[in-house]
């Protein structure tokens, strides 16, 4: 990433960083960067292989095939997880 790149963060994106970098290095963290690092390559490019309605596989997120609906169902209960009770 470039400076340029890094001038034009939205605020949530510069937040999630620094609070990224804000967490101690430890096994936990080394997860935490490897899920979020698979979340967003999954995202960016879902590349479904159930073959949607015209026959050819799911390129976008925006289909909301199975694959990305049990993956937000996940990243849901999750979040659930975490919040306090």
């Amino acid at each position: 990433m470039t400076t340029t790149e890094l001038e034009v963060l939205s605020v949530d994106e510069r937040q999630l960083l620094w609070a990224l970098r804000e967490i101690a290095p430890s096994p936990l963290r080394d997860a935490l960067a490897a899920l979020l690092a698979e979340l967003v390559d999954f995202v960016r490019e879902p590349g479904c292989a159930e073959m949607q309605a015209d026959g050819v596989p799911c390129p976008s997120a925006q289909a909301a095939c199975e694959e990305c609906r049990r993956l937000a169902a996940v990243i849901e209960d999750v979040r659930a997880r975490l919040r306090p009770a």
